[in-house]
């Protein structure tokens, strides 16, 4: 499926249709529109709009009354009225399902992560505060160069619901790619033997293909060294000079429409200089926009307008405003993901990369910059224009990267991949019936490269 189709409007019927919920009619409906002589991009996105809707209503499973129940459980004195407050306030992710209101499943760590106020009320008190990226910051400012060693193990498997024995089971296992600050790769083990992508792969995996059986597990582990280097960002000696890479559209997200070119106008003013035109940039989107959990990816429109409008984004959505925001000003920005990988948590993060001259290929952390700032941190928010902590596992060079082998179908994320995909080679493998899990075996920051 052509992912690009999202930028077809959808009939203003079946619109309607998807905003109250009525997703088993809608259906229905788009069956009968296909039957039709109808332009060829309107039936290719109603082909994609049959998936996509299939999907939209996952992970949406609290009704109105349920959310109420558990803040009330979880923050001291929480009343009724304060719901309607943060609904207006827009600091839910919600949806309707036939007509009734569900907010997603995560809206309660999203409401304490991002409003300290509530935070402060929990019944139950979170430990300490980690001082750990202000710790590495420091260390890279007076090192410099600072080496993280990462060892890691990610592994799928299908749910024994979905389980089909003996057929042809088709897997991607992400691994780093070897560029930027990934340093001494190692693939130390995989479950199965299978096709290694090479290092020009955009999602680089290993591939898996072979008949399934039950209870089957499906591995990679492997390590590198992450090297990070710190550098104070001089505008006065900013040249004009950039690669012809990374400035054009790509269809559905990254599009230059005349709202988003607008917006850079307004952000950027008179500014020439590519290095602050960036800073004013970043600036912007962590000091507008509030970190937000939200539904699928595939289900979004055009991403940057989005955010933009809404003013809240997680951090894939962050980094791609970022990255289209720069393009539309004539700084070369590139997407770059996977995992954040600490001694203390792992898990799935995006952020951003950027060109300017003298210094080369940068890096843009708005999530992060933006949490820094909520937390008025305003040395972290400065530290993520231009720097990124040691500890990530960059698995993703492009924003809606190839597979290789391509897939059959269309991916459970169309636009990343951090925890890996399955598929049987004739159907689908929706990815509530897959089993994900990412484990750290080893990150330590080393006193050299060659500790």
């Amino acid at each position: 499926m052509n992912m690009t189709t999202l930028n077809t409007p959808l009939p203003e019927d079946l619109m309607k249709l998807k905003w109250n919920g009525q997703f088993k009619l809608m259906q229905e409906m788009i069956d009968l529109r296909l039957q039709k002589d109808i332009p060829t991009k309107l039936k290719e996105r109603l082909e994609l709009e049959k998936e996509l809707i299939s999907r939209l209503p996952e992970n949406f499973t609290y009704s109105k009354e349920d959310a109420i129940e558990l803040l009330k459980s979880k923050i001291s004195d929480f009343k009724d009225e304060e719901f309607d407050e943060l609904f207006k306030d827009n600091a839910f992710e919600w949806i309707f399902i036939e007509g009734k209101m569900y907010l997603k499943d995560n809206f309660f760590e999203n409401l304490i992560k991002v409003r300290k106020a509530y935070k402060d009320r929990l019944i139950e008190k979170d430990g300490a505060a980690s001082t750990l990226l202000d710790d590495v910051m420091h260390k890279m400012k007076e090192e410099k160069d600072v080496y993280c060693k990462i060892h890691v193990k990610t592994s799928l498997k299908v749910d024994p619901a979905f389980e089909k024995p003996g057929k042809t089971i088709r897997v991607w296992l992400p691994i780093p790619k070897e560029y930027a600050q990934v340093e001494d790769f190692k693939l130390l083990n995989t479950s199965h033997e299978g096709l290694v992508n090479d290092n020009s792969v955009d999602q680089r995996c290993v591939y898996i293909e072979k008949p399934y059986e039950k209870c089957e597990e499906f591995s990679v582990e492997y390590e590198f060294i992450n090297h990070m280097h710190y550098e104070e960002l001089d505008p006065s000696i900013v040249t004009d000079e950039h690669p012809d890479t990374c400035l054009e559209e790509y269809a559905p997200h990254v599009v230059f429409t005349d709202y988003l070119k607008d917006l850079v106008k307004e952000i950027i003013g008179e500014e020439t200089n590519p290095l602050l035109k960036a800073k004013l940039i970043y600036n912007y989107i962590t000091t507008h926009v509030t970190y937000s959990y939200v539904r699928a990816y595939a289900t979004l429109p055009c991403i940057p307008e989005y955010i933009t409008t809404g003013l809240k984004g997680d951090c894939g959505l962050q980094a791609l405003t970022f990255i289209t925001l720069c393009r539309i000003a004539g700084i070369p920005a590139t997407w770059q993901a996977g995992l954040y990988t600490t001694p203390e948590t792992i898990g799935n993060h995006d952020w951003a990369r950027f060109y300017v001259a003298p210094y080369g290929w940068l890096y843009a952390d708005c999530s992060f910059g933006g949490g820094s700032y909520r937390a008025k941190n305003l040395e972290r928010q400065d530290f993520y224009f231009g720097h990124l902590d040691p500890f990530r596992t960059p698995c993703s060079s492009k924003f809606q990267g190839a597979f290789v082998p391509a897939k059959n179908f269309l991916p459970n994320d169309p636009f990343d991949n951090q925890n890996g995909e399955m598929e049987y080679a004739d159907e689908a493998i929706p990815g509530k019936y897959i089993i994900k899990e990412t484990e750290k075996i080893e990150i330590s920051l080393l006193e050299d490269q060659n500790a």
